[in-house]
């Protein structure tokens, strides 16, 4: 957005060079050490102030179109996924709105502007959702990445296990701590939730550290939500404790050196433990693709063994309404009981 609302001046740097000096120096807040800025990149700095435009140019319906065309295309100039072009925009609308708070602007431009936005869609691709038998071989898989000594893999299989047989988000599940866990020798066990650790980067977090202490997504800070965790999520962390412990504040997920497990290295297992566990053709469809699919999978099981979406919504941390939207694709083994009820009442007129 910032470079579309640049003007062409005379030793304008590369867009590289623009996009570096604005990410890593301009739109953050100085570390504690408060950073020196180097020459090359007060250069930088110097031209993009020289040339950026009065915000009241934005106000313009062919310069707002202009900004908004920006978001549909990607560095490399093919389309961007429409769910980012749906972010990317809500960013634009809410500095605008602030903006309008501050009196630079009369009224927000950019929800002023008729653009055909991307349609998106907010329900689960059913091609993702795993059963029971391919998660537990993907689990399974799971303990052998790595090797057995540096434990890659063992280390995160009950992360894994958590999004799977607890229906948890990943920031969830890698800020678990062991006070927050029931893990009886038998039956259900519960955790409960109140603090999620995504993975952010250290440049955004006021902290400084890469990962963010936030509390629930969708939640009023001080919130909890208490989660009922199935007798196989309760051995393979019973298990996990005993094997690996807890980190230095009690977290049951960290990496070799203590510190929060980040997102690329969780990824990087899960990877390497689809192609370990499914067959050459089932890699390569959207199938588990992501750790996060694990959560669908989850709640689409519950779903289909005819837990009460009211149930399923409060484990899961989400309303009933968006639930069922989201999750309406997934339903086919309710598709198969509804036939056959369908058929017995056909029968009874023959």
């Amino acid at each position: 957005m910032t470079l579309e609302l640049l003007d062409e001046r005379a030793g304008r740097p590369s867009d590289e060079e623009i996009r570096r000096a604005l990410r890593n120096w301009a739109f953050v807040l100085p570390g504690p050490d408060d950073r020196e800025v180097p020459d090359d990149v007060r250069n930088v700095l110097h031209w993009v102030s020289k040339a950026s435009r009065p915000l009241a140019d934005l106000a313009e319906a062919a310069t707002a179109r202009t900004v908004l065309d920006s978001l549909k295309l990607k560095l490399d100039g093919t389309a961007a996924a429409a769910e980012t072009v749906r972010r990317k925009r809500r960013s634009l609308v809410n500095a605008a709105n602030y903006a309008v708070d501050l009196g630079e602007l009369r009224e927000n431009p950019i929800t002023a502007v008729r653009w055909q936005k991307p349609k998106v869609s907010n329900q689960v691709d059913p091609r993702v959702v795993a059963n029971p038998e391919q998660a537990r071989n993907l689990l399974a898989a799971v303990s052998y990445v790595g090797g057995y000594r540096r434990a890659r893999g063992r280390r995160l299989v009950g992360l894994f296990a958590a999004m799977y047989f607890g229906g948890l988000r990943p920031a969830e599940a890698v800020g678990l701590v062991e006070m927050d866990l029931k893990l009886p020798e038998q039956g259900w066990g519960s955790a409960l939730l109140h603090r999620t650790r995504p993975s952010v980067g250290k440049q955004w977090t006021d902290s400084g550290e890469t990962h963010d202490d936030r509390g629930l997504k969708n939640r009023p800070t001080e919130d909890v939500r208490r989660v009922p965790i199935p007798p196989h999520l309760v051995a393979v962390l019973r298990e996990h404790l005993a094997t690996f412990g807890t980190a230095d504040d009690g977290r049951l997920f960290f990496s070799e050196k203590g510190s929060v497990v980040p997102s690329s290295t969780y990824y990087r297992v899960w990877q390497e433990a689809r192609l370990l566990a499914l067959p050459p053709a089932v890699a390569a469809s959207p199938l588990a693709s992501r750790p996060y699919d694990l959560r669908h999978s989850a709640l689409s099981t519950w779903l289909n063994a005819g837990v009460d979406p009211t149930e399923v919504a409060e484990r899961a941390g989400n309303s009933v309404e968006v639930l069922l939207t989201r999750y309406a694709k997934c339903l086919n083994g309710r598709q198969d009981v509804a036939n056959r009820r369908i058929e017995d009442l056909l029968r009874e007129y023959e």
